[in-house]
């Protein structure tokens, strides 16, 4: 699963790095993780972009959420493109079942773009095309273990979109 972090601030004077979560946006993240029990998916490992919105849609996301997953907080996330963050996915251990990575646009809605393949939602991989909302998740599936995961090799199944 790939998550756009929540509606964040925008303050003169702070760091992209540091800028927290706008109201809308706690509220957008505190239905996650209950959206995503309804869905039936539950990720085994997060790996959450270092800034603080991500940090923040991830603590407020994952209550609700029925699962205890392993969180990792990474820089590279925070900085990746859509192919950089291919490669760290390559590098989750294969036992892993349900990976989520918490992160920004445009690279959350491009890694779906180029992990989608035949088979996927339509819709779903129209509105990837041009970048997700805040709060959006996109969920992709493939039979392969993570390390052999390449473009066009996943099936881009569905993209949650909560209401704000």
């Amino acid at each position: 699963m790939l998550l756009r972090h929540a509606k964040a601030e925008h303050p003169e004077r702070v760091e992209d790095h540091e800028r927290a979560l706008a109201l809308p946006g706690r509220k957008q993240a505190s239905r996650l993780g209950a959206a995503m029990t309804a869905a039936g998916v539950a990720p085994d490992l997060v790996l959450c972009s270092s800034s603080l919105r991500t940090r923040q849609t991830w603590e407020l996301g994952s209550v609700g959420l029925d699962a205890q997953p392993r969180v990792e907080l990474r820089d590279e996330v925070y900085s990746a493109d859509g192919r950089s963050l291919l490669e760290l996915v390559r590098q989750v251990d294969d036992e892993v079942r349900t990976l989520l990575v918490v992160g920004h646009e445009p690279t959350m809605s491009f890694a779906a773009e180029l992990l989608a393949g035949p088979g996927s939602d339509e819709a779903a991989y129209l509105r990837v095309q041009v970048g997700v909302p805040t709060a959006s998740w996109s969920v992709l599936e493939a039979d392969a273990p993570f390390s052999q995961w390449q473009a066009s090799a996943a099936t881009l199944v569905a993209l949650h979109t909560p209401s704000s």
